[in-house]
């Protein structure tokens, strides 16, 4: 357009301004941390095409929490490290806890799942430094208990079944505002409250029919696109009251985090009020594991209990990599750090000023290598001379 109107200003291209994303990346990575004893680290394994995985750990010192809620922001934590590889077990992810901790000194807490390699190296790592508690997240928790209560209940397998068939039916057709949402393949258990309140609106809605019709929509094909769901009608009041005290047991966490008897404080709360006894069976069970977790803390000290920011931190990536993520790893992975911490025109100065591209690439090559996308180029390089080669040795038999 500058051309165009021949304005004469030049302008940074796009691979500039995604060389200067990761020369901020790479300098928060590296610059030096506060050696303290209450770090927080939120532990956690990123994945995408091919067989490696990052383990990312992010910090925040227990000194910097929020006063009141603890919802964290992505500027609120620093990030500790980014550390891909093509193997991860208990014993390489306690080596990587150890490498970090010469960065920050010992933490106070380390939050994430129980993902097997992850839990097996947190524990360890633990058992060797008593002063660092391991803290279960409540959202991986909560839904560890959704799957275990649902994934065996036949009227649930049946529900979403029928949910399924009822999207392929209606998406191309008329009805399809009123089509169910999209049924995650991963982590589907995080997100089962979003299907159970699409059931519960739609139920109401055909009892809202029953009196006011609705025009847009002819009768015969509601009832046969969604007539099914009047069998669910007391399964989904259950279930939405096992959500519900899942999620108020989450919420409450991520808002107050983990302190001594702060299962007390959620019992007597009246918002945390299961009805149904699966529900109760399920907020006593939830009760258990928060006294537990808070048995970990010492009287005058607050932990974090959820580690959502990091899944926040995860979304932000996948965003910016956009059709990268389809070629594994790349240098954007050094971008998760440039997102997180505060971002100063000082720090970008000093990034600037600091990082040369040379030390991006540097790093790229030793942490991550050859990229998917690069494996791609080659193989196709190999068979683009392999078809030169059998045309020209077409082209000389022909002849």
């Amino acid at each position: 357009m500058l051309s165009f109107l021949e304005l004469g200003q030049s302008v940074p291209s796009w691979y500039s301004g995604r060389l200067w994303l990761l020369r901020l990346g790479y300098y928060k990575l590296h610059r030096e941390q506060e050696w303290a004893d209450d770090w927080i680290w939120i532990v956690d394994h990123t994945v995408q095409l091919g067989s490696e995985k990052c383990l990312v750990i992010l910090g925040i010192r227990q000194s910097k929490l929020p006063e009141a809620e603890l919802y964290l922001n992505h500027e609120d934590v620093e990030p500790i490290a980014l550390l891909p590889v093509t193997h991860s077990n208990g014993e390489i992810v306690f080596q990587q806890l150890t490498q970090a901790a010469e960065k920050t000194g010992m933490p106070r807490e380390i939050i994430g799942d129980h993902g097997t390699d992850i839990k097996s190296g947190i524990e360890r790592f633990c058992q060797d430094h008593e002063q660092t508690c391991y803290i279960y997240d409540i959202k991986h928790k909560g839904a560890a208990i959704l799957k275990r209560e649902l994934k065996d209940d036949p009227h649930w397998s049946e529900f979403i079944q029928l949910a399924a068939q009822t999207s392929k039916r209606v998406q191309q057709t008329g009805l399809s505002a009123l089509a169910p949402p999209n049924q995650r393949s991963k982590a589907r258990y995080m997100n089962v409250d979003k299907l159970v309140k699409w059931g519960q609106e739609k139920l109401c809605y055909l009892d809202i029919l029953k009196s006011e019709p609705d025009d847009r929509f002819p009768p015969h094909e509601i009832d046969d696109k969604l007539g099914w769901l009047n069998e669910y009608r007391d399964h989904l009041t259950e279930w939405q009251d096992l959500i519900e005290v899942v999620k108020t047991a989450e919420g409450y966490i991520k808002f107050v985090g983990i302190y001594h008897n702060c299962h007390i404080d959620l019992k007597e709360d009246p918002i945390f009020s299961p009805h149904t006894d699966r529900a109760k069976r399920v907020g006593e069970e939830l009760l258990t594991f928060i006294e537990e977790q808070s048995l970990k803390a010492t009287p005058d000290e607050r932990l974090l209990g959820s580690s959502e920011v990091i899944e926040s931190v995860f979304g932000k990536l996948k965003n910016l990599e956009q059709d990268q993520v389809k070629s594994g790893f790349t240098a954007m992975l050094l971008s998760l750090a440039a997102v997180v911490s505060k971002t100063s025109h000082d720090v970008i100065q000093k990034a600037l000023e600091t990082v040369p591209t040379k030390k991006v690439f540097e790093w790229y090559k030793k942490n991550i290598g050859q990229s998917v996308q690069s494996k791609r180029k080659e193989i196709m390089s190999i068979v683009s001379k392999t078809e030169q080669n059998w045309d020209q040795n077409t082209t000389v038999f022909l002849n």
